[in-house]
């Protein structure tokens, strides 16, 4: 993991410098610039040395004439068999870093390379040896590794943090307001548009080439469901068993490394195949990290859960365990976690990430995690909720209603006669029936969109100033998720949630927050399940064998039946996340209330202070669960104020508390 940096059209070494210690915590172990003799490229780097430690695999690194220069963040799984191929066609390498054979497989077969690679990256590599030089910006298939760019006039600034690019002259710091409509409705910005108006993000499984002074943007792949599956008339079993052998692959490729590996783990199936799997491929005893908040913050329905399966999985995969209970000051560390975000993600997710990862850091440089797995082999409740709507949709409404009425009504009650059932799991259970019932009457594209929003677009707007109103003049939150429906109109459409889901909830929420968190914390994160051939295989996998009638991840549970406790298999999913309904309530009661004041809010322009106090009041009298709502809420005046109402200076000070806010 590193961070890289650069400009096209200009090069200044100062402020190259600059954006390379602003990310400093992406690589701590070295860092490097370069500046073309014309001044029209430069290249900056901030590396975590993860495979060949020595001086060698300094960057930005060169060819042996220095007319191929290339910065680089990321790790190539397959680069040992690029390398023999390269070494045989006559190249010769100076280290054992995979960077190299980015560089001599770029000599070799130019663009051809990314098509290749079997990996996460984010590079820029500037080819002299073209009249003119140009610069080619590229980017991993699922966007593991973020990239980010802007123009400005025939300029070009790009990096792995958007904090970096905010450095150079002439870059404007203004709100994309569409992309503040979708935030909200998601609690993230689809791509490319980030909230910085004018600032994209590359999008994943693309290349930029910029040349004298213009730039134009390809794909170079994307992800297919073939028609007519080559695994249709397969049996159940030889599927399964061919799937465990290409998982096992996958995780081999994913330990190499010259320094500790460990496992993110949760107790669940994805973290505890990839424990046991990597459990059989070592000789060592596997470090495995679980983060625990304290039992009276619990939460959701997690409760203890997550802590319990992980030691039962550690248990039996003999793993050498570590357990991390944490009760972290929240006012002092999410302005924090706001600040590495670099945009406003509303998960809470990214704050366990941080912490796991920073607690791992003393032991490990890298961790594995189950990241993906629910993309690639249908494992969200939104796959089986989509299907039961489709049940439910064949009853009459009048019927369906007035069967609704009674658990609706009833369940804010459950806990006074169920007192061994947390409050959080009957706000859960309560508005997941009340959303399944309101989606069933829409049509498949749009109730997928309703089922993943926290607002209508109607709700949004009634929450909004006139102003504001004003300026989103038939503003759709949806309308990325449904170009991309259209995308694959021919695939079943279990695929086309999948390919929708890949495109923007894995890529915009997890692996962001997860790439951000974790290099704030100097640790690579690898997602084995995001590997070419488990995806590959698993794109051409009948539907059927995913989302099997109710049953999520069907031959995957088949496939990982014997390598994994069977109490594991069989778990039903538990979200990630953190105790924010706590959080709010208390430790963060006071700012609630100061940044999401009525000043705060006229001030800022965007919402009506009466909307947002209703929330505030509703979910702490516990008449509404608006928990996530104003969690957004809460990082994206953070977020502004960190970013937007702040001095160009400041943005290079470690980030602040929210004590001078």
């Amino acid at each position: 993991m590193c961070g890289i940096c650069g400009t096209a059209g200009f090069a200044d070494t100062e402020l190259l410098n600059r954006m390379v210690r602003l990310m400093a915590h992406r690589g701590p172990d070295d860092r490097g610039v370069f500046v073309t003799s014309d001044r029209m490229f430069g290249l900056g780097n901030c590396r975590l040395s993860i495979i060949d430690l020595s001086s060698a695999g300094h960057m930005p690194m060169r060819n042996e004439d220095e007319t191929v220069w290339i910065t680089y963040n990321g790790e190539i799984y397959n680069f040992h068999s690029i390398r023999t191929e390269l070494q045989k066609l006559g190249h010769s390498f100076r280290s054992q870093a995979d960077t190299e054979v980015l560089i001599h497989g770029y000599e070799e077969w130019g663009v051809r390379l990314l098509e290749r690679l079997n990996g996460m990256f984010g590079l820029a590599l500037v080819d002299l040896r073209k009249k003119p030089a140009r610069l080619l910006l590229a980017r991993d298939r699922f966007g593991i590794k973020p990239v980010y760019y802007t123009l400005a006039g025939d300029r070009l600034v790009y990096a792995s943090e958007i904090k970096a690019i905010l450095l150079a002259p002439g870059i404007a710091r203004d709100v994309d307001l569409n992309a503040l409509h979708r935030y909200l409705a998601f609690l993230w910005v689809p791509g490319p548009e980030t909230l910085f108006k004018g600032i994209y993000k590359l999008p994943p499984g693309h290349y930029l080439e910029w040349s004298q002074r213009e730039y134009s943007l390809h794909c170079y792949w994307n992800l297919r469901f073939p028609p007519a599956s080559a695994n249709g008339k397969r049996a159940e079993r030889d599927l399964s068993v061919e799937l465990l052998e290409i998982l096992r692959r996958a995780v081999k490729r994913h330990l190499i490394s010259d320094v500790p590996v460990g496992v993110f783990l949760s107790g669940g199936l994805d973290s505890s195949t990839i424990l046991a799997l990597a459990a059989e491929l070592t000789n060592e005893p596997v470090k495995s990290y679980t983060i625990a908040y304290r039992p009276e913050d619990g939460f959701l329905e997690q409760s203890d859960a997550d802590r319990v399966f992980a030691r039962l999985a550690a248990r039996r995969l003999g793993a050498n365990h570590h357990e991390i209970e944490v009760n972290p000051d929240i006012v002092d560390l999410l302005p924090k976690v706001v600040w590495h975000l670099d945009e406003p993600v509303a998960d809470p997710a990214a704050i366990s990430t941080y912490l796991i990862c920073r607690e791992g850091r003393p032991e490990v440089k890298v961790l594995l995690s189950g990241q993906g797995a629910d993309e690639v082999f249908a494992g969200y409740r939104l796959h089986w909720t989509h299907r039961l709507a489709s049940i439910l949709e064949r009853i009459p409404r009048p019927l369906r209603q007035a069967f609704a009425r009674f658990p609706l009504g009833a369940m804010p009650g459950i806990s006074r006669w169920l007192p061994g059932v947390r409050p959080g799991l009957i706000l859960a259970v309560h508005r997941y029936w009340d959303k399944l019932l309101a989606g069933v009457d829409i049509d498949p594209e749009h109730r997928y969109i309703f089922y993943r929003s926290y607002y209508t677009d109607d709700q949004e707007f009634a929450m909004y100033t006139p102003q504001l109103r004003q300026a989103l003049p038939g503003a759709l939150a949806g309308d990325r998720h449904l170009a991309y429906f259209r995308d694959v109109p021919d695939a079943n459409f279990l695929d086309r949630m999948l390919y929708v889901d890949v495109k923007t909830f894995l890529t915009e929420l997890n692996l962001t927050y997860c790439d951000k968190l974790s290099s704030a914390a100097s640790v690579e994160v690898r997602v084995p399940f995001l590997d070419s051939e488990v995806v590959d295989f698993m794109s051409r996998m009948p539907p059927q064998m995913k989302l099997h009638g109710l049953k999520s991840k069907y031959i995957f549970r088949r496939a990982v039946e014997g390598v994994v406790p069977p109490e594991i298999v069989q778990r039903r999913k538990a979200a990630f996340g953190a105790p924010i309904r706590s959080w709010l309530r208390r430790d963060l009661h006071a700012m609630v209330d100061d940044l999401l004041s009525e000043r705060t809010l006229r001030q800022r322009g965007y919402f009506e202070p009466a909307v947002v106090r209703s929330m505030v009041e509703q979910d702490r009298r516990g008449e509404g669960d608006h928990t996530m709502r104003l969690w957004a809420l809460l990082t994206l005046e953070l977020w502004h104020k960190t970013f937007i109402d702040s001095a160009r200076g400041s943005l290079e000070a470690a980030p602040c508390s929210a004590s001078v806010f």
